[in-house]
């Protein structure tokens, strides 16, 4: 994800075709260790494509990947023995304290 971000960083600052040596300076000066095969990797799949191309065909494969709200619909159409029991545990999940949020990255980083 670190070579995507630096390559379209590049490409955002005008270099239409970044190189190599373009990304490995855009990811040191963040502190990024390089791996040279992966890097390569994306510069072989993107050489000669239009970036702006690319950009629309994953947003048409994103926009298929199903996401939430299917947990909910999935647990109420289990069925349950005993009457009681689904109740008690619905008041359990409403009593949850949610966690202040914090600034901490919590173990994520763009560049890692």
């Amino acid at each position: 994800m670190k070579y995507i971000a630096a390559y379209l960083l590049a490409y955002l600052g005008g270099n239409s075709c970044p190189s190599a040596e373009d990304l490995t300076s855009t990811l040191e000066s963040v502190g990024c260790e390089i791996d040279a095969e992966r890097l390569e990797l994306l510069l072989t799949q993107v050489k000669g494509k239009d970036i702006t191309e690319l950009l629309a065909a994953g947003r048409e494969k994103f926009a298929s990947v199903p996401s939430g709200g299917g947990g909910a619909a999935v647990a109420a159409a289990v069925p349950t023995s005993g009457g009681a029991a689904p109740a008690a545990e619905s008041k359990k999940e409403e009593k949850v304290v949610e966690k202040e949020e914090s600034d901490d990255d919590m173990g994520f980083s763009l560049f890692d």
